[in-house]
Parts: structure tokens; C-alpha cells; sequence
């Protein structure tokens, strides 16, 4: 069912030959091979247009709305659930497509939209936004989908959190990590303490440098050259033993 609000087509082909083989002749001929599956039916193998596909996966909405597959005559709706990239070059090696339907919910993560950072009252201070998180995996109807999560700054002072729970997610959606008891933090404001800690390193030196100077010199004699000097613990384990003379002048019992 298309009652849904979809935003992108993705035209497919069925693909019946699988395995390493088959894929590897399907990304010769520039196309990438994934599967569809969900919906209460058996899942399907589909071919997709390489070109095409990364043109859509440049897009942050791709991610984290419905799409409309479009095979032959038939169209389904579905998310986008997992993305295999090729590790040295760019190129999709596998795509997960989940079918979706208009009377149960959907498990998917959208971006979250920072907004009034530059008017907080944190950032006035002096202090830094780290955003710690910059998605949120949410559940919901079809119909409720939103595009992204907005997270207002603008009240947010120096030394001050915002967590998942403080998220304004519309009416029918649910952050499942909250349902389970876990709520991360998303964004802090804090001081810029980077700036200082070269100063405290800088005046640090000049003192390691006079302890350096002030430290005798001469208590112990440079090794010989081609023997190099093996400490007391060392000789012990390796089965050397001080000479006599040394023994008898070390005043021990």
C-alpha cells in the first residue's frame, strides 16, 4: 500500500541467480544486488542502478524515509535498514530494504537538527557545543514518520547536558533506548579547556628544564663503549654476581 507519504522512487528488478558469483557480475554491469524482506512475506532479491543509488544515499533524507520500490508494475513501500560500502573505493556493495505497511510501526533512525546554538546562553559565555549524538532510532506508524528530531539550544547554559529525554518527538513516535531505561546524553556545552592546557604544558617546560639542570651530575659513570651498562636487578636475574670488592664494601650483612 501507497497511502503513505513517500518521498524517493527506487526502481528495482527481480534477480533470481544469487551468490558471490552472480553479485559480482551484477556490479560489473553497474548494478548493486539487495534484498527485501518484512511485510509478513518471503523475502525477494533485487538488483538496483549503481549511478542512480548514490545519487539517492547523498541525500541525508534517503536514510530516514519511505521509500516507494518500484519494480516492473508493482510498487512497494520500504525503508532503508542497511548500506555495505566498499572499503577503498566509492561503491555500494549490498542494500537491506524493509517493506512497510500502513497499520504497523516501523523501527528506523533519523538525524537530529541542532538549532539556536549561536543565542545560548552557554555559548555567549565562551563555552563549546560537542554534539554527542547526531541520529536517534525512534518507532512509530508509517504515517507518523518525521524527517529529523530538532534540538533547541537556545536556553542551554555553560556546563549544561541535554539527554534523549529531552527530546520534543511528535505525537506517535517512541525512542525505544528511553523505553529500556537508557538516557544519553545528545549535547553539551562546556568551557574550552584545549586553549588553556598549552599555557600550563608551556610553563611546565622552563621548571623540568632547571630540575634537569639542577640534578648532579657524574653519580653514574657512562657504560663502556660496545658494553652497555646492566642494572642491579638485571644482573641478578641473568645469574651475575657483584665482585667480592664490592661485597665487602657494602657494608652489607
Amino acid at each position: 500500500s501507497l497511502q503513505m507519504k513517500t518521498a524517493f522512487e527506487l526502481v528495482a528488478e527481480f534477480r533470481d541467480a544469487q551468490g558471490k558469483g552472480a553479485s559480482r557480475r551484477l556490479r560489473h554491469a553497474n548494478k548493486v544486488p539487495a534484498i527485501l524482506y518484512g511485510g509478513h512475506r518471503e523475502p525477494r532479491a533485487l538488483s538496483l542502478d549503481h549511478t542512480r543509488l548514490l545519487l539517492l544515499l547523498d541525500n541525508e533524507r534517503f536514510y530516514s524515509t519511505i521509500i516507494n520500490l518500484k519494480v516492473g508494475e508493482l510498487n512497494q513501500a520500504a525503508i532503508l535498514k542497511d548500506v555495505q560500502r566498499h572499503p577503498a573505493k566509492n561503491a555500494i556493495v549490498h542494500i537491506d530494504l524493509q517493506r512497510v505497511l500502513d497499520d504497523e510501526k516501523i523501527r528506523i533512525t533519523i538525524p537530529l537538527h541542532f538549532k539556536g546554538e549561536a543565542g545560548s546562553p552557554g555559548v555567549k559565555k565562551g563555552g563549546i557545543v560537542s554534539h554527542l549524538r547526531n541520529e536517534v532510532e525512534i518507532t512509530c506508524l508509517p504515517k507518523d514518520l518525521p524527517e529529523f528530531v530538532e534540538v533547541d539550544l537556545s536556553a542551554v547554559d555553560l556546563n549544561q547536558m541535554l539527554y534523549l529525554a529531552d527530546l520534543k518527538v511528535p505525537e506517535g513516535v517512541e525512542i525505544p533506548e528511553l523505553t529500556h531505561g537508557r538516557n544519553s546524553p545528545i549535547v553539551s556545552i562546556h568551557h574550552a579547556r584545549a586553549s588553556e592546557e598549552p599555557e600550563a604544558v608551556a610553563g611546565a617546560e622552563p621548571a623540568a628544564g632547571a630540575a634537569a639542570a639542577a640534578r648532579p651530575s657524574g653519580r653514574r659513570r657512562p657504560a663502556a663503549a660496545g658494553r652497555p651498562r646492566v642494572p642491579a636487578p638485571r644482573r641478578a636475574a641473568a645469574g651475575l654476581r657483584p665482585s667480592p670488592r664490592g661485597r665487602r664494601g657494602s657494608g652489607c650483612p
